[in-house]
């Protein structure tokens, strides 16, 4: 059932009344990063309900132990997770001894706010004591978006019938862990730490990865805008903190500043972090909250002018937009290849915030056109870099001469999933990995990242594809055996369509790339063939399993076939589940749900999207017809891919109706699991409903093309676009869609076939 208690807003996502019910939800749609570090939106102060407290950094992991029951070769030996680090945020406040906990005291005003266009998280409360005494407290915080290794927090308490001492703590503190650490263990030791005077700073180490990460606070208290002193400090292992004690009166205010700055080992030396962070955090304190809140908030204003989309007349369409496209901005910023897009971001720990193949199949086309072809290109160059790992991966599953497996769930290249029939048999992974190179390729019109590592990593893929078909007598054609598709609740099938077609598309596509090498640079392609002992007969041999390769099909339904048998099943629809059913996964067992026709995600679909101009409009719509009504979209994935096909399809109502699931996933936890953390990538997923759904965008014989397709529940939809050093503006409305050149010199587009010249 979806939850209905966050205000619907343009700009803001705002929770009025606390609802401790929802707390870990909230916390998930509170978060805020820069890239480089986020946290969950929990409270500064003491909370001993319901909650996760959750501060992450981006690039620091633990390989976790693997849990299994039964160890089968080739499983990897860890899972690796992004790690909980030093909460930040923490205040312990005490009212003559009385601590401050909205879990203990009579909430008598509570909002909470997300204020999405500044990039500012603000709460603000009033609260009755257990000793009926009465204080309001407003807070903001922010991840700098300015400056990435800066984060800034402002507290103030207001007394409205109490008087006497209020005692305070700002403290850092890395003694956390996990919450889905293996056995509770925890994965930080202790360097050093400081607490002197107002500055205080925590240095810790993660065990076996040997990740160093410091933070250096600097904390001012001022009573009635009378700077306070600090009376004592404290500081154990992991932890350091300032301690005041303040004299209220009924009417004071005592306004609290936080300034952190961080220090990581991914980017300064180790030895260097002490004095890095004490440098950094003396010079924030100098600027004061005012100016680094400045700085941030016009970081945010130059973000939203590249990326913002705004729809007129639908309130819920418009804030689920920008919600989405705000924690995708502050996820991921193309700063460092060494970076990835985490399931979960910096909102929570499932998934262990490693990389899946939702990145190239999802993400990629978002950031490549809301930002710097360079920021698209280093999530190409992520993969490059790990092109070793992926043949390691290969190897240990029994793949020789350079074949290349990318791993399901990853940080460094190498595999760390455990449940078999993901790691070993989802292997449709790899045909994402070189998606993404036709796709960057083809959307920047620049060949060449084919000569910067693109070309290898395509013949690690097409090796593997080789090797892992085998010839059918009895069908006379290539198969592919034993495999899970993109709807995971199929697994080991023979024939999933969608991995076997694109398996054929990657081997053709990478002919065709060794080709346009020989014919634009010979030199490059002669040191290549020889550097990966690359024979033409090996390419011939691609050749001839692409030609041949079997794609199931049933000419009775006119439909292609998620895989060998699937026709063998009940062909129910999701109307026909019981409402107590939903979600099937969290309330049938796994047997059940495998041998149901019930599908995930989009799968057969996943294809006719990825690869639309090789299907007429009648295989569109059989297939549309056939697989939507029995997919259960229980994959935050799912919604997009079908509310673009339904925009194609011409079915308006099926897209809007995907495009609000879609956009509006967390802020309604419609899979009941928003308080695990965000669905990230699935945000860049509802950009594409957009600007690929209602837009209609595509690319056409090298030409940028429109159809749009505006919902009737909208007035007007206004986007921008970066496309090939252009920024164009698309304004769709009930009388038609116009769109202009902002910058770069781009000739023409097309909308719905006529050329439309920028000259």
């Amino acid at each position: 059932m979806v939850k209905d208690y966050i205000v619907k807003h343009e700009w803001k996502i705002i929770e009025n009344g606390f609802h401790p019910e929802y707390s870990e939800i909230s916390e998930s749609l509170f978060s805020v990063g820069n890239g480089k570090t986020g946290l969950r939106g929990n409270f500064e102060e003491s909370y001993s309900g319901k909650t996760l407290q959750g501060s992450y950094n981006a690039g620091i992991y633990y390989p976790d132990k693997t849990k299994v029951g039964w160890w089968k070769n080739g499983y990897p030996e860890y899972f690796a997770k992004v790690l909980n680090a030093c909460n930040w945020i923490g205040l312990q406040i005490k009212f003559n001894e009385e601590e401050l906990d909205l879990n203990k005291t009579k909430i008598l005003d509570f909002e909470r706010v997300l204020d999405m266009q500044h990039g500012l998280l603000e709460r603000s409360f009033k609260t009755e004591l257990e000793s009926g005494k009465k204080i309001q407290v407003k807070a903001e915080r922010f991840t700098s978006m300015h400056d990435d290794e800066t984060a800034c927090l402002k507290y103030e308490i207001k007394s409205i019938d109490f008087k006497g001492t209020v005692s305070i703590s700002s403290f850092l503190d890395f003694d956390v862990m996990n919450q889905d650490s293996n056995y509770d263990e925890k994965f930080w030791v202790g360097k050093s730490r400081l607490a002197d005077n107002s500055y205080c700073f925590v240095h810790a180490e993660t065990l076996k990865t040997k990740f160093n990460l410091g933070l250096g606070l600097q904390t001012t208290v001022k009573l009635n805008d009378k700077p306070q002193e600090v009376i004592k400090n404290t500081d154990r292992d992991k932890f350091a903190s300032s301690n005041y004690a303040v004299s209220l009166n009924p009417g004071d205010t005592c306004i609290i500043h936080k300034y952190v700055s961080f220090g990581s080992s991914l980017y300064h030396k180790e030895e260097d972090i002490n004095a890095i962070c004490k440098e950094k955090t003396d010079q924030i304190q100098t600027a004061g909250y005012n100016a680094l809140r400045n700085n941030h908030t016009s970081a945010w204003a130059d973000i939203w002018r590249e990326s913002d989309i705004k729809i007129d007349g639908d309130v819920s369409a418009q804030q689920g937009i920008r919600f989405n496209i705000f924690h995708l901005k502050q996820t991921y910023t193309g700063k460092d290849s060494r970076l990835n897009i985490g399931p979960k971001g910096f909102t929570g720990e499932k998934y262990g915030g490693s990389t899946y193949w939702d990145t190239e199949a999802y993400c990629l086309p978002f950031y490549q056109s809301t930002a710097a072809p360079q920021v698209g290109r280093q999530l190409l160059k992520y993969r490059y870099n790990q092109l070793d790992k992926a043949i390691e991966n290969a190897e240990k599953l029994g793949f020789i001469n350079g074949a290349a497996l990318y791993p399901m769930v990853t940080m460094n290249g190498e595999e760390c999933h455990n449940e078999w029939e993901i790691t070993f048999e989802e292997i449709h992974r790899n045909g994402a990995i070189a998606y993404a190179i036709y796709d960057f390729i083809r959307y920047n019109n620049d060949h060449e990242y084919l000569y910067d590592g693109g070309l290898d990593v395509l013949i690690g893929i097409a090796r593997f594809w080789a090797q892992r078909v085998n010839w059918s007598s009895d069908k006379k054609q290539y198969v592919i055996l034993g495999v899970t598709g993109p709807n995971e609740y199929e697994n080991n099938v023979n024939n999933n369509w969608y991995t076997n077609y694109i398996a054929r598309w990657c081997l053709n596509y990478t002919r065709e790339c060794l080709e346009l090498a020989r014919n634009e640079n010979n030199d490059f392609n002669n040191e290549l063939l020889n550097r990966l002992n690359l024979s033409l007969s090996e390419i011939e041999k691609w050749k001839d399993i692409a030609e041949n390769i079997y794609l199931p099909y049933d000419n009775t339904l006119k439909i292609f076939l998620q895989q060998d048998g699937f026709l063998d099943k009940e062909l129910l629809t999701a109307e026909d589940l019981d409402q107590a059913d939903k979600p099937i996964n969290q309330n049938w067992s796994w047997d059940r749900i495998l041998r149901s026709v019930f599908i995930k995600q989009a799968d057969v679909l996943q294809g006719m999207y990825f690869f639309e101009d090789d299907f007429t409009e009648a295989e569109h719509m059989n297939n549309f017809d056939f697989y939507e009504p029995r997919t259960v979209h229980e994959s935050s994935l799912s919604p997009c891919v079908h509310a673009i096909l339904a925009c194609k399809l011409g079915k308006k109502e099926k897209a809007y109706e995907m495009y609000l699931r879609t956009a509006r996933l967390d802020l309604e936890d419609y899979n009941n699991d928003t308080e695990d953390g965000l669905h990230i990538t699935s945000m860049a997923g509802t950009w594409m409903s957009v600007i690929k759904g209602f837009g209609g965008m595509r690319i056409k014989d090298n030409q940028l093309h429109f159809h749009p397709s505006l919902p009737d529940q909208w007035e007007a939809c206004h986007f921008k676009i970066m496309f090939r050093n252009s920024r164009l503006n698309v304004h769709m409305t009930k009388a038609g869609t116009t769109i202009s050149k902002e910058t770069g010199e781009l000739d023409s587009v097309f909308i719905n076939g006529r050329e439309i010249d920028f000259s």
